[in-house]
C-alpha cells in the first residue's frame, strides 16, 4: 500500500484539482481507478481517499493544509480531480458522499481522537 500526499488543491473552471507528490509511469496511471471510499488517519490528522489498481491500494492523503479547499469542493459538490501530470487525471468518485459519512461519524465520536475531531469540526464547520 502506497501513500500519496496531496500537496495542494487548486480551483479551476471544471472544479478542483489535487496535485500529489508521487510520480508514476503512464502504464501505472492507466490502471488506476477510484476506490470510492475514504478513511481517516487520526495520528497523521489526514483524510484518506482510496485509489487502486489490479495489484494494490493507494492512500491519497489530504492533510490539514488541503482541508479548506477540500471543504469548498465538498460544499459546492464540485468534482475533485487527482492530477498525476498534465495528461493524466482521475476523478475522485463518491468523494462527497464519503465525506458526508465521515463528517457525520467524526462529530462527537471520541474514537477518532479529540485532536482530529476538533480539527475537522473547525474546518468543515461542524460543532464539537
Amino acid at each position: 500500500m502506497k501513500k500519496l500526499n496531496v500537496l495542494e488543491i487548486t480551483k479551476n473552471s471544471e472544479g478542483y484539482a489535487a496535485a500529489c507528490e508521487h510520480t508514476f509511469t503512464q502504464d501505472e496511471i492507466k490502471g488506476f481507478k477510484a476506490g470510492e471510499r475514504m478513511l481517516v488517519d487520526s495520528d497523521g490528522l489526514a483524510l484518506i481517499y482510496i485509489i487502486e489498481d489490479d495489484e494494490q491500494f493507494y492512500y491519497v492523503s489530504f492533510g490539514q493544509n488541503t482541508w479548506p479547499l477540500l471543504n469548498e469542493a465538498y460544499k459546492t459538490e464540485a468534482p475533485l480531480i487527482l492530477e498525476f501530470d498534465s495528461n493524466h487525471t482521475l476523478e475522485l468518485v463518491q468523494l462527497h458522499a464519503e465525506l458526508d459519512f465521515l463528517l457525520e461519524n467524526i462529530e462527537g465520536n471520541s474514537n477518532y481522537g479529540e485532536e482530529l475531531e476538533t480539527a475537522v469540526c473547525e474546518v468543515f464547520k461542524k460543532t464539537v
